[in-house]
């Protein structure tokens, strides 16, 4: 499974769930703390659609971590405050790193349940779109 999409789960999902994937890694394995959770910022890059050019929205407070697991290092970065969250999404990717990270049925699931939502979500915006059509095709009595 490709780190993308594993930070894409693990961002989206409960800090339960992604709790529980660390506590099991961190019962057999010692992970060392490089850096300790902290608040930082960090630009929000935007493409403009028409011209596709590149652009800085602004800025967003984000929380960063880094562990050593095995000699490898793990980093997590996560939009908003959640230190807990961060420290545990840095200790699955330093096992993910490591090559001792066993939980990928977990991730799966995680991800469709994810998508679940996501579909559910999209579903009730759609019932609230509006439908605009251009006068000029109307034909004047």
């Amino acid at each position: 499974m490709e780190k993308r999409r594993i930070s894409r789960i693990l961002a989206r999902a409960d800090g339960a769930a992604v709790k529980r994937l660390a506590d099991e890694i961190k019962a057999v394995q010692s992970p060392v703390i490089v850096k300790a959770p902290e608040k930082s910022l960090a630009m929000i890059r935007m493409r403009e659609p028409v011209q596709e050019s590149l652009f800085y929205l602004g800025e967003v407070i984000v929380c960063e971590a880094i562990v050593d697991l095995a000699g490898k290092k793990g980093v997590a970065v996560l939009m908003g405050d959640d230190f807990d969250k961060v420290l545990d999404m840095a200790v699955i990717d330093a096992a993910c790193n490591a090559g001792v990270f066993a939980r990928y049925d977990e991730l799966e699931r995680l991800e469709r349940e994810q998508k679940i939502q996501l579909e559910k979500e999209r579903a009730m915006f759609l019932k609230t779109m509006v439908s605009f059509h251009s006068m000029d095709s109307e034909v004047a009595p």
